[in-house]
């Protein structure tokens, strides 16, 4: 440990409301450009964190997305392919207290132009009709079986008992989108929980923070 510099300067901010709009304004205005696929999925992630996490932000502290969230009806028509990000974003942001009905309208656009028959994995289409139901739209009504499906892919245990990144990337998504991000029992069986102590203990022995977290 002698090797760790450790600089006993004091935060700028010095409140968490503070940190908070600084992080926001770092990941919305200073590390990628607006046209980047990965600008949005950055920006969708930390406020998913915020709202998550039930973080109390001051409005001024997402003013950064006002441009975005005032044209988002144009942005899902030009860039309909990342429509789950800018969904997020947009739910997201209300959550967060900015004022508007630009989600409500935004999952009834999904809904109606049936972009969610269009993903290809049951995992694409559990963030989606998770998104869209947030406002009370239900973009697979049809669909009475996905949640088991889901289930049924985290119970073969056998399938994280070796290294096998994707499949615990999307293990760990099955957990949030069933639980809504921890605020519901996701009822997983005994099988599915094995699973999570699999792919747990394989991403601990591969120092995989990411996974881990």
């Amino acid at each position: 440990m002698g090797s760790v510099v450790k600089l006993d300067i004091p935060f700028r901010q010095n409140t968490m409301e503070a940190r908070q709009a600084a992080l926001i304004q770092r990941f919305a205005t200073e590390r990628r450009a607006e046209t980047d696929v990965f600008w949005f999925k950055e920006n969708a992630e930390v406020l998913n964190i915020l709202v998550s996490t039930g973080a109390q932000v001051p409005p001024e502290a997402i003013s950064p997305f006002d441009a975005l969230y005032q044209t988002l009806d144009r942005r899902l028509g030009f860039f309909p392919q990342y429509y789950r990000f800018l969904l997020s974003m947009c739910l997201d942001l209300e959550d967060l207290g900015l004022q508007g009905n630009m989600g409500a309208r935004a999952t009834s656009w999904v809904a109606a132009e049936g972009l969610v028959a269009a993903e290809l994995s049951d995992l694409q289409r559990a963030e989606a009709r998770r998104l869209c139901l947030r406002r009370g739209v239900d973009p697979l009504a049809r669909d009475t079986g996905l949640d088991d499906r889901l289930r049924a892919f985290g119970s073969r245990s056998t399938t994280f008992a070796l290294p096998n990144k994707k499949a615990a990337y999307e293990l760990t998504h099955i957990v949030f989108y069933l639980s809504e991000y921890g605020r519901q029992d996701p009822a997983l069986p005994e099988e599915f929980i094995d699973s999570l102590q699999f792919a747990g203990t394989i991403a601990f022995l591969e120092m995989n923070i990411e996974l881990l977290a």
